[in-house]
């Protein structure tokens, strides 16, 4: 349900836009300002071939026309444009992406995929360029720009059953009264059906969410970002035996964003911030 949603409120976001006044989108930076990377030094041309999954928007996913698109994927073309590479982009199953890359049938996986210490044991990784946040939901009327242990005392917090978000409020909001649900949608409907106050989710599906409910709903407070539960976050993975592949990839994605491209990138594919 909810790729299809993803891919809906993507195609809509033009023609919304002409009808609305833009809102402010919050767009995450995870690049320090004080530490600056050199240019890589020009060598002979490559050819590189990232490795990404085609049913995963906004990330990666295929366009009405067929063409491969979403925010990894064109983040993988602005790369390859940066360092004046000539890359494909080839559609694998998510769950073979890595092994296909141990295999050598690329050189890099551009799928968004949290990094784990198994992950980081077996590859590399370059630097991060996404995370996916924790965010509360609720109806427009009880919004609130900030949420802290008061305002959350015994309120009643619908969430999905055996989710990281629910071990997170398990183990450090337990003032908070949980109503588990069985997934998104459950937890979705106990929200609006007023069983539950608050939906506490991973951000990136519940911007999807606020992008389609028509005003009805909106975030309270902000982000959470504790790696312990949500993931380090979301990086292009290689494997460890091209060191200057890495160096060359993280030196373009600093200057992707410093260029104004990486922003540009997520305003097109995130019409609502999870952040």
């Amino acid at each position: 349900m909810l790729r299809a949603l993803a891919l809906a409120v993507l195609l809509l976001t033009a023609a919304t836009a002409l009808a609305q006044e833009p809102p402010r989108i919050a767009i995450p930076n995870f690049w320090d300002p004080r530490i600056r990377l050199d240019r890589p030094e020009p060598g002979p041309p490559r050819v590189v071939r990232f490795l990404t999954d085609d049913d995963y928007p906004p990330f990666h996913f295929t366009a009405p026309d067929g063409a491969l698109t979403g925010f990894s994927v064109e983040l993988a073309r602005s790369v390859c444009e940066k360092l004046g590479w000539t890359c494909t982009i080839q559609a694998r199953r998510f769950d073979t992406l890595l092994d296909s890359l141990a295999e050598g049938r690329g050189e890099v996986v551009a799928g968004a995929m949290n990094l784990t210490v198994p992950i980081r044991r077996r590859f590399a990784a370059s630097h991060l360029y996404f995370r996916n946040p924790a965010r509360f939901l609720t109806t427009r009327g009880n919004a609130r720009p900030e949420l802290d242990v008061e305002s959350l005392q015994g309120r009643r917090v619908a969430v999905v059953a055996g989710s990281a978000q629910e071990a997170f409020l398990e183990a450090l909001m337990p003032f908070a009264q949980r109503r588990p649900a069985p997934s998104l949608n459950g937890a979705l409907a106990s929200l609006r059906s007023g069983d539950a106050e608050y939906l506490f989710a991973d951000g990136v599906s519940l911007s999807l969410l606020l992008a389609s409910s028509q005003g009805e709903l909106a975030f309270a407070g902000g982000p959470y970002l504790e790696s312990t539960y949500f993931g380090e976050g979301v990086a292009f993975i290689l494997r460890k035996d091209d060191p200057a592949l890495k160096r060359a990839i993280d030196y373009a994605l600093q200057s992707l964003w410093d260029d104004g491209t990486y922003a540009r990138l997520y305003l097109r594919f995130f019409p609502v911030s999870p952040f």
